[in-house]
């Protein structure tokens, strides 16, 4: 009886330190990498965003407005009458596979039913549904290109990317929208690593 009584009690405990862990604010790691000809933010610190063909779609708004809002957070309004920069924006989603540096010929070993066997060719039970294999990462990234809008000349262009196990859309792309413009408009050379928060949704 006393086994059988705890055992709920430890169901709740671990239900309510999930629940406690979801509410915590996320921390978003980016890789970085920025090129600026910029010595100092443009002045008047305008812009415009021009969408490419495939950005038309509404569905495109969301991240055109987290956009805006990092570039807002950056120093630069938006002026699509009077723009100073001309901006172009990139966003990617992917999955990136993940392989066990313990078990790099699988949960099997090698031989017919390991890497080059039946699971390197997706037969069987195993390689058809991956039992055992690490949890895929998340891949997202976003890129901005900054243009003069007179001389038509490129004077910016950062991109961050993220990946991880887990994935927050389309807020994660707002914190890596923040951290490439992290440092505008003079930012550290060569690649860095910029960790932000990703704050949990208002109630």
């Amino acid at each position: 009886m006393t086994q059988r009584r705890w055992i709920p009690a430890l169901v709740l405990a671990l239900a309510a330190a999930t629940l406690a862990g979801c509410s915590t604010t996320r921390v978003v790691e980016g890789e970085v990498q920025s090129f600026s000809t910029l010595a100092a933010v443009p002045t008047p610190a305008t812009y415009r965003i021009e969408r490419l063909p495939s950005q038309q779609a509404p569905s495109f708004d969301t991240i055109a407005t987290l956009a805006e809002q990092s570039l807002a957070r950056a120093g630069l309004q938006r002026d699509d009458a009077a723009p100073r920069l001309l901006v172009q924006l990139g966003v990617q989603a992917d999955a990136v596979p993940r392989y066990d540096p313990f078990r790099p010929y699988g949960p099997y070993g090698p031989g017919p039913w390991g890497k080059g066997g039946w699971y390197g060719r997706g037969w069987g039970v195993h390689g058809l549904w991956r039992f055992g294999e690490p949890t895929p990462l998340h891949r997202r990234a976003v890129s901005i290109v900054m243009r003069d809008a007179s001389t038509q000349a490129v004077v910016y262009e950062t991109s961050a990317v993220h990946e991880d196990v887990w994935v927050s859309d389309p807020a994660v792309y707002g914190v890596l929208f923040d951290a490439a413009l992290h440092g505008f408009p003079k930012p550290p050379q060569g690649a860095r690593q910029v960790r932000l928060p990703l704050m949990p949704p208002s109630p």
